[in-house]
């Protein structure tokens, strides 16, 4: 077993509660961690034996930008879903953070982190 970590991906949408997210939209930073079998890649180096990453971009980037959640939640949860459905991977963790949510306060960035297994979703 191995991991292929995709870290700080950085897209542009329109989720939130408010109604100046739904508005004006703002950044999202997503980090993947897939696991999966890196054995016959890593004999073969060959791409058609492994995730390719580009592709499982493209697939976070649709989740981004293509919907609108009020959740981090549910953003995180179709990206897993989309994510494992889609790729020969065994299971994935999803981080996605909001950098400068509007909360009352000082802060960084708001992040929600899950874990899900192919048989999650069987």
């Amino acid at each position: 077993m191995g991991v292929i970590r995709l870290k700080n991906m950085l897209f542009y949408g329109y989720h939130g509660v408010n109604e100046s997210e739904k508005e004006l939209g703002g950044k999202f930073e997503v980090d993947l961690e897939l696991s999966t079998s890196l054995k016959k890649s890593g004999l073969s180096d060959d791409l058609h034996d492994t995730v390719d990453y580009e592709a499982v971009y493209k697939t976070v980037n649709n989740c981004v930008e293509s919907k609108r959640y009020f959740l981090l939640e549910a953003l995180a949860e179709d990206i897993s879903r989309s994510v494992i459905n889609k790729y020969d991977i065994d299971a994935v963790i999803v981080r996605v953070r909001k950098p400068n949510a509007p909360v009352s306060g000082v802060i960084d960035t708001v992040e929600v982190e899950l874990k899900r297994k192919k048989s999650d979703y069987a």
